[in-house]
Parts: structure tokens; sequence; C-alpha cells
């Protein structure tokens, strides 16, 4: 994931945006830097219920106990927000991910009240869907 930004970047790159067009932009730009999915991890094992577009997730734990995650969705603006989410759970282990609450850099970015409520829906539904993986790795 080397080429995404540590959550402390985000934000700043995130506050640099001039209006809510650069910040999509900036989103779809994530979500464009994230590797692609290989064909078999595009299963119905990994879609996320609960969100309108398709959206594969993929968590596994490495041999230090920390969570690796990877994704995709077949709209731009989705597959960023994976990023984002991705971004926010780096380094971290199962127990870190169940206890970690994403809401609050959410808030600090200003995400949530500017989301439609479908896409706020779906990125609930990959906020649960990731932290039930990690409370039964955990």
């Amino acid at each position: 994931m080397a080429a995404l930004p540590d959550k402390e970047k985000l934000l700043r790159n995130f506050s640099r945006c001039a209006n809510w067009e650069e910040k999509y932009l900036y989103i779809i730009e994530l979500g464009q830097r994230l590797p692609a999915l290989s064909e078999e991890a595009h299963s119905p094992d990994n879609i996320i219920q609960g969100c309108q577009s398709q959206v594969w997730i993929v968590m596994r734990q490495n041999p230090e106990g920390m969570i690796e995650l990877e994704g995709d969705s077949d709209a731009a603006i989705v597959k960023g927000l994976i990023a984002v989410v991705f971004i926010l759970y780096h380094q971290m282990s199962a127990q870190d991910i169940v206890a970690f609450d994403v809401r609050p850099w959410f808030e600090k970015m200003a995400l949530t009240q500017h989301l439609t409520p479908s896409r706020s829906q779906g990125l609930e539904a990959m906020i649960r869907a990731i932290r039930s993986k990690a409370a039964t790795i955990s």
C-alpha cells in the first residue's frame, strides 16, 4: 500500500482541496492507486452486502499479525472510499480494527455529510464487514 498516504497525510491532503469537486477527484485518485484485485478475489464470498455498487473486500492476517486488506468496486468514488477505509485501518491488528472507530476521521474530513445516503450506507456496510471479519480473527 506504499502508493497510499498515511492517515495524517490523507487528512492534510483532503483539507487542501478547495471544494468538494476537488475532494471527490482526490477520492477517485486514491481508488485508482489501489492494487488490482485478482479475478478469484471477485467472488461472492468477498462481496460486501449493503452496498449499492458492487464492492469486494479481502482480508487476511500477515505473519506479523497485521491485517492486510484488498478491495475493488465497480464505481470510482466507492473504490476511492475503499482506499480511504484501508488507509484508516493500515498496519492494524484484528483487535485494533475492532477497537478503532473510523467515524471521527470521517467527521474531520467532513466526508459523511457530503456523501449520498446510499454511499453513506455502503460505507457503513464496508466498515461493519471489516470489523466483523476482524472480530472473528482476533
